[in-house]
Parts: C-alpha cells; sequence; structure tokens
C-alpha cells in the first residue's frame, strides 16, 4: 500500500500518527482484508486494536453484511455461550424463548472477538470447532447448526504464558494467530503523542465550543517523556480533563504536572503491569494460601468437634452410672425400714454382684452420698482403687475415656491426694 492511499484510509478511520509500527498494522490488515483467514490483534489495552477488524471488514467481501464486536471479557461466564452460540427455548432460568446467538445472527458477517484471552475453556472449545468446521450447538439444544462467519480476535494478555498456565487452548490460538498484528504501544510513537493530543484538543473545542488547550516546547517534552501506560485511551482521557479545567489554554510543563507525574518511569496515573508479563503465580500462591489454612481450620474443627462429641458421650455414661448408683442406693435404704418380714436384702439375691452393685452396698450407709456429685466422687474413687491408681483400667471400668476420667479426677480434687 503506497502513502497516498495509506493517508486515504487514516482519513477515513481518523487515524493519527506516522509511526511505522502503525503503518505496518494497517498494510497488514489491508492485505488481508480480501481473505477469510482468522486474524489476531496483539497489543497493550488501550493503544487502539478495534480499529484494525473495523479495517478489514469494511474492505472485505463480507462488508455489506453484518459485524459485532464483542468484549468477551465483560460477559459473565455463566452466559457467554448463550451470547455466541444461542439456546434453546427453557435451557436455563430465564429462556423464556429461542436465541440465535452472535454466531447465527452474523452468519456471512464478521465478529470481532475482543479481549479474547478471557474466554472460559469450555467456550474455547465451542470456539474452536466453529473455526474448524463452521458448526455450533445451542446451549440446550442438540441440533447442529452451520454459520459462515469471519473471526477476527485480540488480546492484551501474553497467550503464551496464558497457555503455559493452562488458561488457553493451543489449539485455539494458533487456529486465531493464522494472521497476527501487533499494535504498537503509545510510548513507542515518538511525535505521535503530541498529533494525537491536539486532534483530542480540537474534538473538545468543537464538541463543547471551548478554546483549544495547546502546549508549550517543554510541556511537549515531558508529553513525549512519559511512560503511557494507559496509551491512546489514557492520553485522550488527560487532553480532555485538561480542556475542561485549565483555566489557562497554553499548558507549559508546570501545568502538565497537575495531570501527568513529571517523571518519566513513574506510572501514578494508572498502576499497571505490562501486558505480556503478567503473571498470576502471586494470585495462585494467595489462593493456595487461603485454601490451606482453611482445610487446617476444618481440620481443627472436626478435632473439636469429635472431642466435644466424646466428652458428651463419656459424661452421659457417667451420669448414667451415677444415676444407677443413686437409684441403688435408694433401693438399699429402703430396705433398712422396718418390715413385718425378715426378707433378705435384694443384693444377696444375686449370685454375682457387680462391681457397681458392691459399691452401692458400700456407700448406702454414708449419708453424704446421696447427692450425685458425691456419688460419682466415690465411684472414680474406689475405681481407682481397685484398679491400684492406674488411670486407664479405672476409665475402663467405668466405660469411660481417659480424658474424660482425667477431668473427673480433676473436678473431684482426687488429683491432689
Amino acid at each position: 500500500m503506497n502513502t497516498s492511499e495509506l493517508q486515504k484510509l487514516k482519513q477515513r478511520y481518523n487515524i493519527v500518527g506516522n509511526y511505522a509500527g502503525l503503518n505496518r498494522a494497517l498494510d497488514v490488515a489491508m492485505q488481508v482484508a480480501p481473505t477469510d483467514l482468522s486474524v489476531l490483534i496483539i497489543g497493550e489495552s488501550g493503544v487502539g486494536k478495534e480499529i484494525i477488524p473495523r479495517v478489514i471488514h469494511d474492505n472485505s467481501p463480507r462488508r455489506r453484511e453484518k459485524y459485532f464486536a464483542i468484549n468477551c471479557g465483560s460477559i459473565p461466564e455463566g452466559t457467554i455461550d448463550s451470547e455466541l452460540f444461542g439456546h434453546e427455548k427453557g435451557a436455563f432460568t430465564g429462556a423464556i424463548g429461542e436465541s440465535e446467538g452472535y454466531f447465527g445472527v452474523a452468519n456471512k458477517g464478521t465478529i470481532f472477538l475482543d479481549e479474547v484471552g478471557e474466554l472460559p475453556i469450555a467456550t474455547q472449545a465451542r470456539l474452536l470447532r466453529v473455526l474448524e468446521t463452521g458448526e455450533y450447538i445451542r446451549v440446550g439444544g442438540q441440533e447442529i447448526r452451520k454459520t459462515d462467519v469471519r473471526i477476527v480476535a485480540a488480546t492484551n494478555i501474553n497467550m503464551r504464558k496464558a497457555i503455559s498456565e493452562g488458561r488457553f487452548r493451543e489449539d485455539l490460538y494458533y487456529r486465531l494467530n493464522t494472521i497476527p498484528i501487533q499494535m504498537p504501544p503509545l510510548r513507542d510513537r515518538g511525535n505521535d503523542i503530541v498529533l494525537l493530543f491536539r486532534l483530542f484538543a480540537m474534538q473538545m473545542a468543537e464538541k463543547y465550543r471551548i478554546p483549544k488547550v495547546t502546549l508549550t516546547e517543554d510541556a511537549k517534552k515531558v508529553l513525549l517523556k512519559y511512560k503511557w501506560p494507559g496509551n491512546v485511551r489514557q492520553l485522550k482521557n488527560i487532553t480532555e480533563q485538561m480542556s475542561v479545567l485549565s483555566e489557562t489554554r497554553e499548558l507549559d510543563a508546570e501545568h502538565l504536572k497537575h495531570y501527568i507525574p513529571v517523571d518519566p518511569e513513574s506510572t501514578q496515573l494508572a498502576t499497571i503491569n505490562r501486558p505480556g508479563r503478567h503473571s498470576y503465580e502471586s494470585e495462585r500462591e494467595i489462593l493456595y494460601k487461603i485454601l490451606y489454612e482453611l482445610r487446617g481450620n476444618v481440620s481443627d474443627l472436626r478435632r473439636d468437634l469429635n472431642n466435644l462429641r466424646e466428652q458428651l458421650n463419656d459424661t452421659h455414661k457417667l451420669n448414667e452410672t451415677i444415676a444407677y448408683q443413686n437409684n441403688k442406693f435408694i433401693e438399699a435404704e429402703a430396705t433398712q425400714l422396718p418390715t413385718k418380714t425378715n426378707e433378705p436384702h435384694p443384693i444377696a439375691n444375686l449370685a454375682h454382684p457387680s462391681a457397681i452393685e458392691v459399691e452401692a452396698e458400700e456407700i448406702k450407709n454414708e449419708p453424704e452420698s446421696l447427692n450425685l456429685n458425691d456419688i460419682g466422687r466415690k465411684l472414680v474413687e474406689k475405681a481407682l482403687e481397685r484398679n491400684g491408681g492406674n488411670r486407664k483400667k479405672a476409665a475402663q471400668e467405668l466405660g469411660i475415656s481417659d480424658r474424660t476420667l482425667y477431668r473427673r479426677i480433676k473436678q473431684y480434687g482426687l488429683d491432689k491426694k
């Protein structure tokens, strides 16, 4: 494409700048436009990637058909398949009717997938099938449908990094990257920055009927030294701010300090990582740490719950034993009341009395044993005596755990003996 054709193209799409990288991107777009090859536009956020697919569509055989620009990062993951490929009636809650989806509506036309790197893995598989065979299935449907759509995609992330991290399919990347177009960052475009500033200042003056802001030579140097992490979008925003807020119409370096950092390496205005260098390793480490701590908390909670359950069970058993002991004592006391007959003591009828029954006989003559707490104390005390102070055997005899017995010993003050 010669210089004259290139200038006409820039005028048509209001493109400002003479940087070689920009001219190269426009030249490739014009060359690939007559074909149906997939195009992947690579560049940082805010460099103007959305211009390229428009140029490709308008200069292709599909120019009279529909063109859709879709930001993949702005569509929720739960609905993106329905948005792209359509859905059947009743496929999900709220699907009160059928939907063609973008691939159905844009048949014979062009679809621009911006931020394609944000697509979920499942959606990437569907997109790969469309690119390879032109076939897709609506959400909730079974019928295979055909579409003839030109795909132009764009991304601001390092696709190789995304592939290595398992966030993007390698086969889809190669299918989209048939023709790559690299859009240069604003900081590399030199004097284009000043030209773009003039354009945006003029647009603001015409739109709001205000005097146009201009820059002194020292202000232009500051403008050229700044890194512009937000690229053309950031430059436009700053120009609009200056056009509205500045009291003077000619801005010098001192005035510029109020809108952009003086330090050329500073990114105070928009602190971001350069696309292609962003890694999700730190985020992954944070998630791993959170999950590890949650797992530890769950384990501790489970252990505490089991201990509490065991304590409750042991306490219930010991309380049953104490209640049984008290009942035996009451029965034993009842036998001491005057009666007309000399019946033998009930315990004498047992061929082999248990330890607890023996204790009932032993404790019956002690008045203070009417207190359940005292009964429990004596049960523990006698169990320890019978087992020579062996707590493990005493706990087994009482039918409680070692920990529960230890707590009872502490409670009854038997550990101080």
